[in-house]
């Protein structure tokens, strides 16, 4: 690649079909791993049904009881703040909109531009944020392991190039573009093998362990 086009180019064809490819083999492996070979078969009888407590721990352990919020505020308030923001920009940025569109023929209204900019800088804040209080808690550093700040450096790429490609603050242009683009390629490479599952697994986690409670009659 002698330019930043050619550079571009690359990031938008043959690096986005690998990327895709093994997220696509990853997620794969990983739902199999948790659907087929991570759950035995309860020859108990049923006490209760799962469904109705699976969904109500899914949607109470998205939130933070007080006791949690008083003793981690910081962890739980900073933690809600990058997540929405991450997701907002995600799902509500027109050309991510424009993106999904082309491939999976579905789209939905946006948020205007100023509004994506201001979360966007609101999210690079509360990121790093998270990572200056990782570093600077005894307790977060000593538990702290390469993976968790692999995760957190991949995100915060996704989200630092896209700021500065809509800022267009390097130039040329088409090489922070396409910094951006390899950046959410290499998040969605990272993705299935590290902590970052979790944005697909979560929901499913918490689903699993009321509808284990559920079954037993008890609360979750």
């Amino acid at each position: 690649m002698s330019n930043p086009m050619e550079f571009l180019l690359w990031t938008k064809g043959p690096m986005f079909n690998w990327a895709i490819a093994i997220f696509a083999l990853g997620m794969l492996a990983r739902l199999v791993e948790i659907f087929w070979l991570g759950r035995k078969i309860n020859y108990a009888e049923a006490r209760a049904s799962e469904w109705g407590p699976g969904f109500r721990t899914m949607i109470t352990r998205s939130f933070a009881d007080p006791g949690t919020f008083k003793r981690s505020g910081f962890d739980v308030l900073v933690g809600w703040i990058w997540h929405l923001g991450f997701i907002i920009v995600l799902f509500l940025f027109i050309p991510h909109i424009e993106l999904i569109k082309s491939v999976f023929g579905v789209a939905w209204p946006g948020l205007p531009n100023p509004v994506i900019d201001a979360i966007s800088a609101v999210t690079l804040v509360g990121l790093v944020a998270a990572l200056v209080h990782r570093l600077m808690h005894p307790v977060k550093q000593h538990l702290s392991t390469f993976e968790d700040y692999l995760t957190w450096g991949v995100t915060f790429l996704v989200v630092i190039t896209g700021y500065l490609a809509y800022h267009r603050l390097v130039n040329p242009y088409p090489l922070v573009l396409g910094l951006h683009i390899l950046s959410v390629e290499i998040f969605l490479i990272v993705l299935p093998f590290t902590k970052l599952t979790h944005m697909f697994t979560a929901f499913i986690a918490r689903w699993y362990n009321g509808a284990i409670f559920g079954r037993k009659g008890v609360q979750s």
